[in-house]
């Protein structure tokens, strides 16, 4: 039976599943379509504001800094000011398209690469890895870093547009053009801008520690791998490849926790289409949470299973009587108890948890070390007599029950909080070693955690619905704003335009530009890691591999082949978050043909024509109506791609059902409820109590 459902998970982990199934997991977070919405507004409000800048001209440099302005340029003139607004705005929405399908097109070559990689490793001879597998990594890595470049850049031209407006009604504060409420109005609105400003900075900060700590663990995976299996006693092979595939799902959980980190910083559904307050107060909300943190801590969940587990099979407690079989546990030739290996795994995670600051994942993470612990220190107390008392024994039982548990209520909100699968194959050396082995896994236990991985896949897609169904509804609501927006302005003639109108299509112009900028800050982060990633693997990880000689262990699945398995751990995930960009740029590239790039170019020839032809007029209203199509189109084109995710993820749970669920055997209702209850408490907000 294990070796069936091996097989039948293999199937449903193919790497083309994987990629699939982070697309999937991320979609809510990464479609750009929504993101852009305000786009075609903030075009709209360029196209106006040169309508405006022929009206009647004054100076703004009243009251000026005592350094002169950083980014406005015609201080003297107002109308100027607008148009400096309008050329940046018009240059950063150019550049953004010319940056995009480059990436689009770059982040298209990192499968190709990738493929060759995995040839590579599987190659028997190490020379043949030493001195090929560089290039392919070093490859991704110049693609990352010409992404990098190119998001950057982006970027920094949609900031550039902000800070122009930001400054541009600063003086318009010090010049006191503006009286009582509506100076106070205008004021928090520059505040609340540099509010986001500091909510990016900390987001960027955020992600730099994200860089840090995933360096720092990747080299750690090294160091766990040699703990683990130096005190491994002879002849436990299968063990030490369980607690090795644990903390290679921690690498795969600390990556694709991190990513998700990235594609959804604020750690809230949709915060495009939040007010700025709403979600500065939500960060705040946050501050002695670090997201990072948790994620580092949530990663080690598989290795707390896996040895809570591992206990139970070693206790071989009898169907008949119901007991621990005392005389197997302990080995009487060496003069150690079975579950040592286990105790020495459990000190070892918690020496790497002291290393992150408490917090409450922290302590629950801690906790289960503890309990397992004790748990292996009271079997230590009574195996070498070969009989404890029958109280003891069910007191031990129950607990063992009960830290597996919790370890399952662990590892569902690992899964929620990181996003990684539910159901995922062991990298390919530690598969083949598997394969291999004679002695498979207990068929009970593989039998039991294809359960519990099928109930963790359907509550992850079920709850990544119900935040894209949030997302499309709030989409909807804010896309009912714009188009009222749009519609009041289409409605302005020159004579109502007065400089209370005009300020407020500059502020809302800023905040739509600042929505646009929030989404090139994640591309920014998402080649960051994929840099450092590749940068890892190259510098630590390849190193560790040519440094580490095959003769040091005895083991079938030996320093080597976990150096192996951890490479393409990296490169396969490297690979995972450029698929999830491809997608991304693939969006933006096809919505910004669509619905910007013709509205662009009637704002570039706006800006060159004279205001009092009536050529000019025309081209105004061709604008308006064009921006007005844009976000017809762009709703269309958010509820069909709704529509395609929820075809896929059903399609995805249905064969996870029909592949994995149907070769189970039968089980009893209780312990199907019971599964269900686990899961569903790891996923839901308030599971803290469920350790105590």
């Amino acid at each position: 039976m294990d070796s069936t459902i091996s097989k039948s998970t293999q199937s449903l982990t193919t790497a083309e599943d994987m990629r699939n199934q982070t697309k999937l997991m991320m979609q809510p977070y990464a479609n750009w379509e929504e993101y852009l919405t305000p786009a075609p507004l903030s075009i709209a409000i360029l196209g106006e504001l040169v309508f405006i800048s022929s009206s009647t001209d004054f100076s703004i440099n009243k009251n000026s800094p005592k350094d002169g302005y950083k980014f406005i340029k015609y201080s003297d003139s107002f109308r100027a000011c607008l148009m400096q607004v309008c050329n940046s705005g018009w240059r950063a929405f150019n550049e953004a398209h010319t940056s995009m399908d480059q990436i689009r097109l770059h982040t298209a070559q990192v499968p190709d690469y990738m493929k060759t990689a995995v040839k590579i490793l599987f190659q028997g001879d190490d020379e043949v890895v030493k001195a090929h597998l560089p290039d392919q990594l070093e490859n991704i890595r110049v693609i990352a870093d010409e992404c990098l470049r190119l998001s950057d850049a982006t970027e920094k031209r949609f900031t550039d547009v902000i800070y122009i407006i930001q400054e541009l009604l600063e003086a318009c504060v010090n010049a006191k053009h503006f009286y009582g409420e509506e100076m106070e109005a205008i004021k928090k609105k520059l505040e609340e801008s540099k509010l986001r400003e500091q909510s990016a900075l900390e987001i960027k900060k955020k992600t730099e520690k994200a860089v840090s700590a995933l360096e720092k663990e990747l080299d750690q995976a090294h160091k766990n791998y040699k703990q683990a299996t130096d005190s491994l006693p002879t002849g436990w092979n299968m063990i030490a490849m369980d607690v090795v595939g644990g903390v290679l799902q921690g690498v795969t959980g600390l990556i694709t926790g991190l990513t998700s980190m990235v594609a959804n910083p604020v750690i809230k559904a949709c915060a495009a289409s939040e007010k700025i307050a709403d979600t500065w107060s939500h960060i705040r909300g946050r501050e002695n949470v670090n997201v990072v943190d948790e994620i580092n801590l949530y990663s080690k969940s598989a290795e707390i299973l896996s040895c809570a587990q591992i206990i139970m099979e070693k206790m071989e407690v009898s169907e008949l009587d119901n007991d621990i079989n005392w005389t197997n546990l302990y080995d009487q030739k060496e003069k150690y108890t079975k579950t040592d290996f286990v105790k020495q795994q459990f000190e070892r995670i918690k020496d790497d948890l002291k290393e992150i600051p408490e917090c409450r994942p922290n302590t629950q993470a801690q906790s289960l070390c503890e309990k397992g612990i004790e748990i292996c220190k009271q079997l230590e107390e009574y195996a070498p007599k070969g009989k404890c008392d029958r109280v003891k024994s069910n007191e031990i039982i129950d607990k063992v029950l009960n830290l597996i548990k919790s370890s399952q209520i662990f590892d569902s909100k690992s899964k929620d909080i990181t996003k990684s699968p539910a159901i995922s194959s062991n990298p390919p050396m530690l598969n083949k070693q598997q394969n291999m082995s004679e002695k498979m896994n207990p068929a009970q236990r593989a039998t039991e955690n294809a359960r519990f991985a099928i109930e963790q896949s359907r509550a992850q897609l079920n709850q990544t619905r119900e935040n894209y169904d949030k997302c499309v509804e709030n989409f909807q609501k804010n896309q009912k704003e714009l188009t009222e927006i749009l519609v009041t302005m289409r409605n302005c003639e020159l004579k109502e335009i007065d400089f209370k109108t005009t300020i407020e299509m500059l502020v809302k112009g800023m905040d739509a530009m600042g929505r646009v900028k929030e989404q090139w800050e994640k591309m920014v982060h998402f080649f960051q890691m994929v840099s450092n990633i590749v940068k890892t693997s190259l510098s630590k990880t390849l190193k560790n591999f040519v440094s580490t000689s095959e003769k040091t262990q005895a083991l079938s699945y030996n320093a080597k082949l976990f150096s192996k398995d951890l490479l393409y751990t990296q490169a396969f995930q490297a690979c995972n978050i450029a698929s999830l960009v491809h997608m991304i740029s693939g969006t933006y590239t096809d919505v910004s043909n669509k619905y910007l790039m013709d509205r662009v170019s009637s704002l570039g020839r706006l800006m060159v024509m004279d205001t009092s032809k009536p050529e000019f007029d025309h081209e105004r209203l061709k604008l308006q109506n064009g921006c007005d199509e844009a976000q017809s189109g762009i709703l269309m084109l958010v509820l069909k791609n709704k529509k395609e995710f929820d075809r896929k993820s059903t399609a995805r749970q249905d064969k996870i059902d029909q592949e994995l669920l149907a070769i189970l055997p039968a089980a009893p209702p209780e312990q199907i409820k019971r599964i269900q209850e686990v899961v569903q408490t790891g996923f839901s907000e308030e599971e803290a109590s469920a350790y105590y």
